[in-house]
């Protein structure tokens, strides 16, 4: 199933307009290098609500959140930054927002849940618990 066959089962998500702006100008940059996550990030972008900053829900995911969720397929519970390529550091829990893992959690909120294909291609669901 493509993202946009499953888009109408996704969860919505909240975006900083400026922001996103950002985030789109990486993933256009990245196309050649990753189609597919850039791909994904685009697709999120234009489904998002977008806000300035006075009308930004709390609690959603932007650049440097910090993400507590659970892989449903695990059970294991994961915390994250969620940050531009150039800070990413897996080892010291910072994810790219050029990741598949970034671009699904990007504009999420605790208690939302979302079907998600990993680097291997394979389907996760993750759920949110925490957004700092």
């Amino acid at each position: 199933m493509s993202l946009s066959q499953s888009s109408s089962r996704r969860p919505s998500i909240h975006l900083l307009a400026a922001e996103s702006d950002v985030i789109a100008g990486l993933a256009l940059r990245a196309e050649h290098r990753q189609p597919v996550v850039s791909a994904m990030l685009l697709e999120e972008i234009e489904r998002a609500e977008l806000h300035d900053p006075d009308t930004m829900p709390e609690g959603h995911v932007r650049l440097g959140s910090t993400v507590a969720f659970v892989d449903e397929r695990t059970n294991q519970v994961r915390e994250v930054k969620v940050v531009l390529p150039g800070e990413a550091n897996i080892a010291e829990g910072r994810v790219s927002i050029l990741t598949p893992m970034g671009a699904a959690l990007y504009g999420l909120a605790a208690g939302q849940c979302i079907d998600w294909p990993d680097l291997s291609g394979h389907h996760r669901s993750l759920r949110i618990v925490r957004v700092e």
